[in-house]
């Protein structure tokens, strides 16, 4: 157990609790018992390859071992780190720059149709652009992430899309509609560097306690972007025909997210670390004690496919988030179809559904974190979500936009609430396995289900209207949340967090000097 205060053995006047510990250095630990002093592994936690620990790892007892000392990944000490929330907080912006970039094309999808000259379907593809290139990228970036950590996958992924923002500067001529394609493509390559970030980054820096949370405020930051991208393009840009003044109002669009990206750049070099000094949790210093550089990638993609649970989550996490993907890409020409010239209300029915999601996702984030109940609650919310989306479809072409607004908003509460969901019931169902490749093969699901009701549901609504092509979703809804109630809460996270409970967290001081006493790493016989 660790001390809230660690000096407390040296006041208490008790060495005989270190002696045996400090005598018997010489004796190696069982293969039986854990590195961690104060972590063993229960019965009830698996361990062996088919449950998604590294073979090399369980192979080698010895190699779970870890010096003691003041190394980074000190296993003797659990502490949160005070830098946490500023990490989470900047990964959190620059996602949301890059969200802002997604949709900010489709948002007033009409405009930049007679701008460039080009068809509706052009225009959609600058949003579809940002699912495909994820899907052959998503395997070498987190390969990447796995081996070069997370500030260099931070790194990467905010200097992308702050490139992308000043390439599309070069396309304000109706004629450079390549530039501003070849721009779009950047920025989407820079989302594979962000997507699969949050559920890794929460583990890596944040206690059991706050994880969900934090994971949730991650996810907050891409949800906002698309908020921002709905209400701000058609107040910047509006609908006029002088193709000049076009030109200014979009340059000015450009040049603003253009400075904002290249802002949040320097903050990710100043404020990114790749990991707190010590492990914030019990979960995340047995991932560590288990973690080996000769572990096979393929073999961890192997053992997550042959975990049936997991291959469920895949597929329905796959198709609500598609059909968020669609309708936020769509929503503008649905809403004009019904509301000709309502081009700034669509953006703010746009914006009413993704705050509502975020505050769902917020919601959740602290509901997860203080019942733990995953399954239920991802089941809950993505019956919800299939509700919502019935309510929505038969009340869009009333004619009342406060209807809409009203629907929409309950709507967009389940669907985006349930992605921070999604990605945290992934981690506690494949735990130990790289959260990055968890959450980069939802991605996968989402992006792979996103193109294909884009395009399905923008063919639908062009020959046969709104309401049928609302209606392919629900279907596709109502598969996902009866998949769902079959995905058994196997919570494996939880199981070694239990093991041992937490002591109050405890921020770690960011001081090099620091001498927090530890125990020892060895392990005397009489103690085995």
């Amino acid at each position: 157990m660790v001390n809230e205060d660690p000096n407390q053995q040296e006041r208490d006047d008790t060495p005989a609790l270190e002696s045996p510990l400090r005598e018997d250095r010489s004796v190696s630990i069982h293969p039986s018992v854990s590195a961690h002093p104060s972590v063993s592994i229960h019965p009830s936690v698996s361990v062996h390859p088919s449950s998604s620990a590294h073979p090399s790892a369980l192979a080698q007892p010895s190699d779970l071992t870890q010096p003691c000392g003041s190394s980074p990944e000190d296993l003797s000490v659990i502490k949160v780190s005070r830098r946490r929330w500023a990490v989470v907080l900047v990964f959190s912006c620059y996602s949301m720059c890059n969200a802002f970039q997604w949709i900010q094309y489709g948002s007033i999808n009409n405009i930049f149709m007679n701008f460039y000259g080009v068809s509706a379907f052009a225009i959609d593809w600058l949003s579809m652009c940002y699912m495909l290139t994820y899907i052959p990228l998503l395997l070498p970036v987190a390969w990447l992430l796995e081996k070069f950590g997370l500030r260099t996958i931070a790194l990467t992924g905010s200097a992308l899309n702050c490139l992308g923002a000043w390439v599309k500067l070069g396309s304000l001529q109706p004629h450079l509609f390549p530039v501003t394609v070849v721009g779009q493509v950047i920025c989407s390559v820079a989302q594979v560097f962000i997507l699969g970030m949050p559920s890794r980054l929460a583990s890596v820096w944040f206690g059991a306690n706050e994880v969900s949370t934090a994971c949730s405020v991650a996810v907050f930051g891409n949800q906002l972007g698309i908020a921002i991208g709905f209400l701000v393009p058609p107040v910047l840009v509006p609908n006029i025909k002088d193709r000049d003044k076009l030109a200014y109002h979009i340059s000015i669009m450009f040049y603003i997210i253009g400075g904002v990206a290249t802002l949040l750049f320097i903050l990710v070099i100043i404020v990114f670390k790749e990991k707190p000094k010590h492990a914030p949790s019990r979960a995340q210093s047995l991932s560590y004690s288990l973690a080996s550089p000769d572990a096979s990638y393929l073999s961890s993609i192997v053992r997550l496919f042959k975990n049936l649970n997991f291959v469920l989550l895949v597929i329905t996490y796959g198709l609500n988030a598609g059909a968020f993907y669609a309708l936020s890409t769509l929503l503008n020409r649905m809403v004009i179809l019904h509301y000709p010239g309502e081009e700034v209300n669509a953006g703010r029915i746009g914006l009413t559904i993704v705050i509502a999601g975020m505050l769902g996702a917020v919601i959740s984030g602290i509901w997860l974190d203080r019942s733990k109940t995953y399954k239920e609650t991802t089941l809950v919310v993505y019956i919800m979500t299939l509700v919502g989306m019935v309510v929505y479809t038969l009340t869009l072409n009333l004619g009342h936009l406060w209807v809409v607004f009203i629907t929409a908003g309950t709507m967009g509460f389940f669907m985006t609430g349930y992605l921070p969901l999604g990605f945290e019931f992934a981690v506690e169902l494949t735990y130990p396995e790289s959260e990055g490749m968890s959450s980069g093969l939802l991605n996968v699901s989402a992006q792979v289900f996103g193109i294909i009701f884009t395009i399905s549901q923008g063919q639908i609504i062009d020959n046969y209207g709104t309401m049928p092509g609302n209606i392919f979703l629900c279907v596709f809804l109502t598969l996902g949340a009866a998949l769902t109630a079959f995905i058994r809460a196997d919570l494996r996270r939880q199981k070694a967090n239990k093991e041992i409970p937490e002591n109050k967290i405890q921020e770690e001081e960011e001081e090099e000097g620091s001498n927090t006493s530890k125990v020892p790493t060895t392990v005397s016989e009489d103690h085995l």
